[in-house]
């Protein structure tokens, strides 16, 4: 019927580990005091402190906590005080402050004297309301750990964040603190990070209202400026560059321009390149050498050079007249590629397709843009043909002059862009490549034009070769009546082309509400003058040499 001590204290750790369940855990502790109570001759009682910390816990398991680790802290007192010893801490870490904390009452004392002592502890209770309560511990601190400092009670830590620390590192006492010092640098850094941020927002806001305001002078100030400067040098000095950006940037602009500057007078010095615009002055092209008229967009470790070095066959461009030569000892190309589509004598037409041969059409446009103003072709080559006009000799077919043509023009444009080399001018060689382009327009029975805008020379050509195809119309013409429509059918000239050197020529009047075209003879006998004076020249096309036909799509 007696139950041990120690079958009690495991049946009560039992029930705070929470390993059974809450009805049979009460039950069982109820059974277990009932028991002891005849059996045990000294029993502990709970103080009334820790018998309200039992009552406000939230749970059995708390409860059962708290009333285990009393009922292990009354016996260590009770000993205590047997052998005079000083009593021990409670669980706050203090000795306790009055007998009113500690009863231990004998089973033999009688009612009349248990009664007596509940009423003076009633009294105690209100002598000490005046007193702060006491702090209760968190149920998950181990009171048997300690602190390993030597006279470190495990108050305070070293964050100043918590009530006890059991470890060196969080001890205030080794590191020569205390635990109230502790919480004095705590809070003290936390008011001096809040202070730090609070100046710093307003730190930031008041830079960034005068930021505002700065700009706006300057900005007003640098449109003003520069407005001034533009009008008063133009494009003959650089532009105003100071508060674009920080000094310290400019500064470093004004550096490399200094040293770019050095590295070209460098260059300049030994002849490798010139100044102006154009880079490119002069191009070594077979056994001649041009001067360029206009910029052309080559890559820009040519453009800088002062001559550039063409091979006249293949058209790849170099540096140095070294490297020419090692080229020209090894260039297999003799003509242009593609198929040749005319030939009479020594002049050949070769019909190149800038989507099979690009990077030969891509040199080709540049090598043009040297002497051509208007020119916007360089690298999209596939969507055009490319006629070129050569004249043989023994070592090879050279260059003479070309003109491009779209392969599916929707405005019927037989001309795209059309040059004649600078030494073949002046020779009749451009005048050929214009009526090649209205041959194959004939060939395709459609009626072409060039395309817009013409260069100068284009334009001059252009007026030439329509002048000379209409006089020589009306020399051969007998009829009575001559029609726009019929002479665009016979020549392959647009209207509009026809309209405006008629016009040029003044044998277009307006008479009577009606356009007539008037048949100027003395025009036409200066022409035959020509002609004749000009005698059985190679350079007028044959249609009877053309082998070609039409390509699909087209």
């Amino acid at each position: 019927k007696n139950m041990p001590r120690r079958r009690q204290r495991h049946m009560a750790g039992s029930g705070s580990d929470g390993t059974e369940d809450s009805d049979s855990s009460a039950e069982r502790e109820q059974t277990n005091s009932s028991e002891s109570e005849g059996t045990v001759p000294k029993r502990q009682r709970l103080t009334r402190a820790s018998t309200r910390l039992s009552q406000s816990s939230q749970g059995w398991q708390h409860s059962l906590y708290i009333c285990t680790h009393t009922h292990i802290y009354t016996q260590e007192l009770k000993r205590a005080v047997d052998h005079d010893e000083s009593p021990p801490l409670t669980p706050t870490g203090n000795a306790p402050s009055s007998e009113s904390e500690l009863d231990i009452s004998s089973p033999n004392a009688s009612h009349d004297e248990s009664q007596a002592k509940d009423q003076a502890n009633r009294d105690s209770d209100k002598d000490l309301s005046h007193r702060p309560k006491r702090r209760r511990c968190h149920e998950t601190y181990n009171f048997n750990m300690k602190c390993p400092t030597p006279g470190c009670n495990s108050l305070g830590h070293l964050t100043g964040k918590h009530e006890r620390h059991f470890a060196v590192s969080g001890c205030p006492l080794y590191h020569n603190l205390s635990a109230d010092e502790c919480k004095v640098i705590i809070i003290n850094h936390v008011q001096n990070t809040l202070q730090y941020y609070v100046n710093l927002l307003y730190l930031y806001r008041r830079v960034e209202t005068l930021a505002c305001r700065r700009s706006r002078k300057k900005s007003m100030w640098y449109v003003t400026s520069t407005f001034e400067h533009r009008q008063t040098h133009g494009n003959t000095r650089e532009p105003l560059l100071e508060n674009i950006t920080s000094e310290y940037d400019l500064e470093l602009f004004r550096k490399a321009q200094a040293r770019a500057s050095e590295d070209l007078e460098k260059l300049r010095i030994q002849g490798q390149i010139t100044e102006g615009s154009n880079m490119i002055k002069t191009i070594l092209f077979g056994r001649y050498e041009l001067d360029t008229w206009y910029h052309s967009p080559y890559p820009e470790e040519y453009a800088r050079l002062g001559r550039l070095y063409v091979c006249e066959f293949c058209l790849k461009y170099m540096k140095s007249q070294t490297i020419l030569r090692r080229h020209m000892a090894k260039c297999v190309w003799k003509h242009p590629p593609g198929d040749e589509v005319y030939r009479k004598g020594s002049i050949s037409v070769f019909e190149v397709d800038g989507k099979k041969n690009k990077i030969y059409c891509q040199n080709l446009c540049l090598l043009a843009k040297l002497f051509l103003d208007h020119k916007t072709l360089y690298y999209d080559v596939e969507p055009f043909l490319f006629y070129v006009m050569t004249e043989a000799d023994n070592t090879g077919c050279h260059l003479v002059g070309y003109f491009s043509k779209e392969k599916n023009s929707f405005l019927n444009y037989n001309v795209s862009c059309i040059l004649t080399m600078p030494q073949y001018m002046r020779q009749g060689f451009g005048k050929m490549l214009i009526d090649f382009s209205y041959l194959l327009s004939k060939v395709e029975e459609k009626v072409g034009s060039p395309e817009r805008p013409l260069s100068d020379l284009g334009l001059i050509s252009y007026r030439s070769y329509w002048k000379e195809v209409l006089l020589r119309y009306m020399y051969n013409f007998q009829g009575k009546e001559i029609s726009i429509k019929e002479i665009s059918q016979e020549t392959a000239v647009n209207p509009v082309d026809i309209v405006s050197t008629l016009q040029s020529l003044q044998m277009l009047k307006y008479w009577k509400g009606k356009h007539l075209v008037l048949k100027r003879q003395d025009l036409i006998d200066e022409w035959k003058a020509k002609e004749i004076k000009r005698g059985n020249s190679n350079k007028t096309i044959d249609p009877s040499s053309l082998k070609w036909t039409p390509p699909k799509g087209t």
